[in-house]
């Protein structure tokens, strides 16, 4: 149910995990609004669950950090993961961008030269 959020908030950590019991309230927080507010112990029990669920091989999406209770992706062993963690902001633009002239102006005047 809450999967793409999970996988979202994961790939915004990066290396360093996060707690199941933190992952949980950031999964709560994004999913209550003025009329629904769901239940913290069962959005806490249905991310352990999937976390559990998705870190069982060395090939899952998602993996233990080391530490009791962490997880993150897994960029290792999964393509899938990898590919979560692409991040596009970071590249730097070429150098044939920078080269570019600048775009002279040829656009008519609307009330010509005399004002």
């Amino acid at each position: 149910m809450y999967e793409q959020q999970i996988l979202h908030i994961l790939s915004d950590v990066g290396e360093r995990g996060i707690s199941v019991s933190l992952l949980a309230k950031h999964i709560y927080n994004l999913n209550c609004t003025l009329f629904v507010q769901p239940d913290l112990q069962e959005v806490h029990q249905q991310v352990q669950q999937y976390l559990l669920r998705n870190s069982k091989s060395p090939q899952s999406l998602i993996e233990s950090t080391g530490r009791r209770g962490y997880y993150r992706l897994n960029t290792q062993g999964s393509a899938d993961a990898r590919q979560l963690m692409l991040d596009f902001r970071d590249e730097q633009p070429t150098e044939e961008a920078e080269s570019e002239k600048p775009q002279q102006d040829l656009s008519l005047s609307l009330f010509g030269e005399d004002f």
